[in-house]
C-alpha cells in the first residue's frame, strides 16, 4: 500500500509542477466521511507554456449547469446531514472542477488520492479524513481516466451522466458505478423513436470521445436491424481548443446542407458545439426546419439557443432523450433560501464567484439551469453512499473505526436504497437502469422550455410509451408531414429492391408481379396470393377468384342442350313409329331389334352430352366419356350387324356365304364390341381416371375442367370406335349398288363419312380450344354423329311409312326387286314366285343356282317367309 501511496504522491507532484493548477478553488464542508465530487463547472481549458516549460491550464467556459448540478449534490447531503439519517456521523464533501478535459480531471483527482495518504501536502491535511467515494464525472472520456487513477486507492466513482457502454466491463473498471444507464440503451431508445416515424435516412453528428464513439456505434448497430442508414456522421473534435475544431464544424455543415433528403440528424455533440452548429447552419435556407434529436448529453440545455440571435422556429424542431427526471420541487426551495452573500460561501469558491458576477438575480439566474435528470442521478448517488455508510455502520463505531473505500465500494454493490418511495440497486455491471425520458423543446418568451415530458422508454421492456394520446398528437404537429428517406416509400402494391453500390436504405421500388401483393408501405417483398386468390400487377390486395365453367345459363350450352333435347325427342318418336309399325316390310327390313337397340343406344349417347354441361365435379368427369364411349360404341356395333347382314344376304359364292353365315351372330357380335371398349374404359377408371381441375384464365378467372388425365386411355377410346365405324364404312360400301328403294348399305356408308369428318376435324380443333367452351367442341361433334345416324338411317324409312305408305307393301318391294333381278339377268319369273319379306335387299341373280342360294340365305336369315 506504500509503494502505491507513493507513486501517487510522486505522480501529483509531477502534474502539480507541470500545469500550475492551483487547488484554492473548490468546494468543501467537513465531516467524518468526506464525499469527494468531481464536476465539468468549466467546459474547457486554455494551456500556456512557460519558459520553464511549465504549463499553465486555465479553466474557461464556465457553465452555469454544472454548478448547480454540483450544488444538488451539497443540497442532498446537507439534507441527510439535518435529518440525521446516519445518526451522530456526518457526511462532508470536496468538490473540485474538471474542466471538461482529461488531463485536469487526473491533476484534480490526485486531490483526493493525496488526503487518503500517510503523507501532507500544499491541499491536504495529515488529520482530514480520508475520500472514500467520488460523484462524478458528468463525461465518460473523463470518467474513464478518473476511475482509473482512483482504483489505485480502491475509491469507487458512482458517475451521474458518464454513459458509455465500456464502463460497464468491470475487468477493466471495478471501481466504476453509475446511476444512470449505458448509451447502448440509448440508442435502442432512438433507434425506435425513428422507426416508429419511418425516418430511415438521418444525419448523426457526435464527438470524438469515448462517448461519440460508442453510442454512434450502438445506434448503427439498432438502427440497421430496423433498417435506418446513415446519410453522413460527421465526427466533431471533443476538446474546443483543439486546432481543426472549425474545419470539422464546416465540413458538418456542408454534409447537412448537401443531403437535402436528410431532414432528421441525431445529435451526440456537447452543447457548445451545438452553439457554433447553428449559428452557421441557419445561414443558409436549407439549414433551417430540421428535426434534431438531442441525446442526452445537450437534450436539456437551453443555453445553445438562448445567447443566440435566433430561435426554436428558425431551428425547426428539437426533441430528445433524456435520462430519468427527477423532482426539482425541492431543490428549487433551497436555492430560492440561498444566501446570495457571496462572503458566506467562503468553503464554496465556485458559488462564490458565481454570486459575485450575478449579484441579486443568482438564485434565479440558477433555477434556470436546473437539469431533471441531474437532480434524480445525483440524488440517488448521495441515497446510494449513504445507505452504504449506514449498512457498513451498524455494527460498529464509524467513527473511531475509519471506513475504507475498499469497504464501502464493496457495501455500495450490494446496497439498496429508495427514492421517491421506490428502491433502486446496481446491477452486475455497477449500473442503474432507471430508463430515459422522451422530451420537446417548446419556445418560450425567455428559452426554450427544456422540460417537457413526451413519453417513457422503458429499458426492461425496451418499449416506447407515451404519456397521453395528446402528447403523441402535439409532437405529431410539431414535425408535420417531415419525411426522411433516401428514396420516396414504395407504394402499397410495390416492393424494395437494393440498388448496386448504394446502402440498403436507397432502393427502387418495384411493381408486385401478377398473383402477387404488398399491403404495406415500403415492403420487402411481394407475397404471393392465396390458392383460389389472385392479383394484377401493381396489387395491394389479392381478389377472390370467381370460378368459370360452361354454366347452363350460357347461349352456347342452351343452343347444344337444344339439339340434345330435339335429338332425344326425335329418336323417341322414331321408336314410337317403328314399334306402331313393326310388322311392316320398311321395320322388317330395317332389322327391328338390332333398330331399337341402335336406337336406345343414340338415346344414350344424347344425354351422355348433359354431362359435359354445367360446373363439373368428379363423379361427372368420369361418367361423361365412359357414357359415350360406351353409348356410341353399341352405336356403332348395331350398325356394323346391319352391314353384316346386308353382305350376308347378297354373298353368292356358297364357300363365303357358309363362312358368314357361322360368324353372324347378331348379339355376340354385339357383346364383343362393348367387351372391347369395357376393357379400354375399365383401366382408364382403374389407372388414370379423369378428375376435376382448374386452370387460371387471362381473365384471372378459375376455370373449371375436367382433366382426362390418361390421355393414351382417351384417345383409345376413340380410336376403337373409329375402328368399328371403319369396319362398317368398309361393309356397307361393298353393298352401295342394292335396289335403290331401300338400300341401308348406302346410308350407312353416308353416315360413317358424317362421322370420320367430325371426328377428324375434332382432333386440332379440341387441342387448339381453350377455355369454357372446350368441352363444347366434344359436344358438338357427338351432335353432328348422333344426327348423322339418325338421319341417315331412320328419317328416309319413317319418311316412307308415315308420308308413302304405298311403297310400303310387298308389291312395292316385289317390283324394286325385279326391276334389280332384270338388271342383274335373273329370272323374273323364279323371283316373283317366291314372297319377298325385305324388298329393300334385293338379290343379282343370273341362274337358277344363284336363286336358290340367295332364297336360302333370305331364309335362314328371316328376311323372307
Amino acid at each position: 500500500m506504500k509503494k502505491s501511496f507513493s507513486f501517487c504522491i510522486f505522480l501529483a507532484v509531477l502534474l502539480h509542477h507541470f500545469s500550475g493548477t492551483k487547488c484554492s478553488i473548490e468546494a468543501t464542508a467537513e465531516g467524518d466521511i468526506i464525499i469527494g465530487g468531481l464536476f465539468p463547472i468549466h467546459e474547457s481549458v486554455t494551456v500556456t507554456v512557460n519558459d520553464d516549460g511549465r504549463e499553465n491550464r486555465t479553466c474557461d467556459r464556465f457553465s452555469t449547469a454544472r454548478l448547480v448540478q454540483s450544488l444538488i449534490m451539497v443540497q442532498a447531503l446537507e439534507e441527510i446531514n439535518q435529518k440525521r439519517e446516519l445518526g451522530n456521523l456526518t457526511l462532508g464533501y470536496l468538490i473540485l472542477d474538471s474542466c471538461g478535459e482529461v488531463t485536469t480531471a487526473l491533476i484534480q483527482t490526485q486531490a483526493f488520492m493525496m488526503r487518503n495518504s500517510e503523507y501532507s501536502q500544499d491541499c491536504a491535511q495529515q488529520s482530514s479524513p480520508p475520500v472514500l467515494v467520488v460523484i462524478g464525472d458528468y463525461y465518460s472520456e473523463l470518467s474513464i481516466g478518473v476511475t482509473g487513477q482512483l482504483h489505485l486507492e480502491y475509491i469507487p466513482e458512482i458517475s451521474y451522466g458518464a454513459t458509455s457502454g465500456f464502463l460497464s466491463d468491470k475487468t477493466r473498471f471495478p471501481s466504476f458505478m453509475r446511476t444512470v444507464p449505458q448509451d447502448d440503451h440509448q440508442g435502442h431508445a432512438i433507434a425506435q423513436i425513428l422507426d416508429h416515424y419511418g425516418w430511415t435516412w438521418v444525419g448523426v453528428v457526435a464527438t470524438d470521445g469515448e462517448y461519440g464513439r460508442y453510442i454512434t456505434e450502438r445506434l448503427r448497430h439498432h438502427a440497421t436491424k430496423k433498417g435506418i442508414c446513415f446519410a453522413f456522421t460527421s465526427v466533431l473534435p471533443d476538446a474546443l481548443n483543439d486546432d481543426s475544431r472549425e474545419e470539422r464544424i464546416n465540413s458538418t455543415i456542408k454534409s447537412i446542407i448537401d443531403n437535402r433528403n436528410v431532414s432528421v440528424i441525431i445529435s451526440f455533440a456537447k452543447a457548445y458545439h451545438m452553439i457554433d452548429i447553428f449559428r452557421k447552419l441557419l445561414k443558409y435556407p436549407q439549414g433551417r426546419g430540421k428535426v434534431w434529436l438531442a441525446s442526452d448529453i445537450w437534450s436539456q440545455s437551453p443555453e445553445v439557443l438562448s445567447s443566440q440571435n435566433y430561435n426554436l422556429s428558425d431551428i425547426g424542431t428539437i426533441f430528445g432523450v433524456t435520462l430519468k427526471s427527477g423532482n426539482t420541487t425541492k431543490f428549487e426551495r433551497y436555492l430560492d433560501d440561498l444566501d446570495e452573500n457571496p462572503n458566506h460561501h467562503e468553503n464554496n469558491t465556485f458559488l462564490s464567484n458565481f454570486l459575485k458576477e450575478h449579484g441579486a438575480n443568482s438564485s434565479e439566474e440558477l433555477k434556470k439551469m436546473i437539469y431533471p435528470y441531474a437532480v434524480f442521478s445525483i440524488e440517488l448517488a448521495v441515497k446510494a453512499i449513504a445507505q452504504a455508510v449506514k449498512d457498513l455502520c451498524t455494527n460498529r463505531d464509524c467513527k473511531t473505526q475509519s471506513l475504507r473505500p475498499l469497504e464501502l465500494r464493496r457495501a455500495l454493490r450490494k446496497a439498496t436504497f429508495h427514492m421517491e418511495e421506490k428502491s433502486y440497486s446496481f446491477d452486475h455491471h455497477g449500473d442503474l437502469n432507471s430508463g430515459y425520458d422522451i422530451i420537446l423543446w417548446k419556445q418560450t418568451q425567455d428559452s426554450p422550455d427544456v422540460n417537457n415530458i413526451l413519453a417513457y422508454y422503458s429499458i426492461e421492456h425496451q418499449s416506447l410509451t407515451f404519456t397521453s394520446q395528446e402528447t403523441q398528437q402535439a409532437l405529431q404537429s410539431h414535425i408535420g408531414n417531415v419525411t426522411s428517406k433516401c428514396t420516396d416509400s414504395c407504394r402499397p402494391g410495390y416492393r424494395k429492391t437494393s440498388v448496386t453500390g448504394q446502402p440498403g436504405c436507397c432502393y427502387q421500388c418495384e411493381p408486385c408481379a401478377e398473383n402477387q401483393y404488398s399491403n404495406t408501405t415500403d415492403s420487402e417483398k411481394c407475397h404471393p396470393c392465396k390458392e383460389n386468390y389472385y392479383s394484377k400487377n401493381t396489387s395491394s390486395v389479392c381478389l377472390p377468384r370467381k370460378t368459370d365453367f360452361l354454366k347452363w345459363g350460357d347461349v352456347y350450352l342452351i343452343v347444344l342442350l337444344s339439339f340434345t333435347s330435339l335429338g332425344a325427342v326425335l329418336t323417341i318418336v322414331v321408336g314410337i313409329i317403328f314399334l306402331a309399325h313393326w310388322n311392316t316390310p320398311v321395320v322388317r327390313s330395317s332389322v327391328g331389334p338390332i333398330s331399337i337397340l341402335l336406337l336406345l343406344s343414340l338415346m344414350i349417347t344424347f344425354t351422355s352430352v348433359i354431362l359435359f354441361g354445367g360446373q363439373p365435379n368428379s363423379y361427372q368427369c368420369q361418367a361423361r366419356q365412359v357414357v359415350f364411349g360406351l353409348s356410341f360404341t353399341l352405336c356403332v356395333s348395331c350398325i356394323m350387324v346391319k352391314s353384316f347382314k346386308i353382305v350376308l344376304a347378297f354373298e353368292f359364292d356358297p364357300v363365303i356365304q357358309s363362312i358368314l353365315k357361322k360368324l353372324y351372330k347378331p348379339y355376340l357380335i354385339v357383346t364383343v364390341c362393348m367387351a372391347g371398349q369395357v376393357v379400354i374404359v375399365t383401366t382408364w377408371l382403374v389407372h388414370g381416371p379423369p378428375y376435376i381441375d382448374s386452370e387460371i384464365t387471362q381473365d384471372n378467372m378459375e376455370l373449371m375442367v375436367c382433366n382426362e388425365k390418361l390421355i393414351p386411355a382417351f384417345g383409345a377410346m376413340l380410336v376403337y370406335i373409329g375402328l368399328l365405324a371403319l369396319i362398317c364404312f368398309g361393309v356397307a360400301f361393298k353393298g352401295r349398288k342394292l335396289p335403290d328403294s331401300y338400300n341401308d348399305a348406302k346410308f350407312i356408308t353416308f353416315a360413317m363419312l358424317i362421322y370420320f369428318i367430325s371426328w377428324i376435324m375434332f382432333g386440332p380443333v379440341y387441342v387448339n380450344v381453350t377455355g369454357k367452351y372446350l368441352p363444347a367442341v366434344e359436344m358438338v361433334v357427338i351432335l353432328i354423329s348422333c344426327y348423322g345416324i339418325l338421319f341417315c338411317q331412320f328419317f328416309t324409312k319413317c319418311y316412307i311409312i308415315l308420308c308413302k305408305k304405298e311403297a310400303n307393301t310387298e308389291k312395292v318391294f316385289r317390283c324394286n326387286i325385279r326391276n334389280y333381278s332384270m338388271d342383274h339377268k335373273g329370272s323374273e319369273d323364279e323371283l316373283s314366285s317366291n314372297r319377298v319379306e325385305n324388298p329393300n335387299l334385293s338379290v343379282s341373280v343370273k341362274s337358277q343356282e344363284n336363286w336358290n342360294s340367295v332364297k336360302l340365305s333370305l331364309s335362314s336369315l328371316k328376311v323372307i317367309k
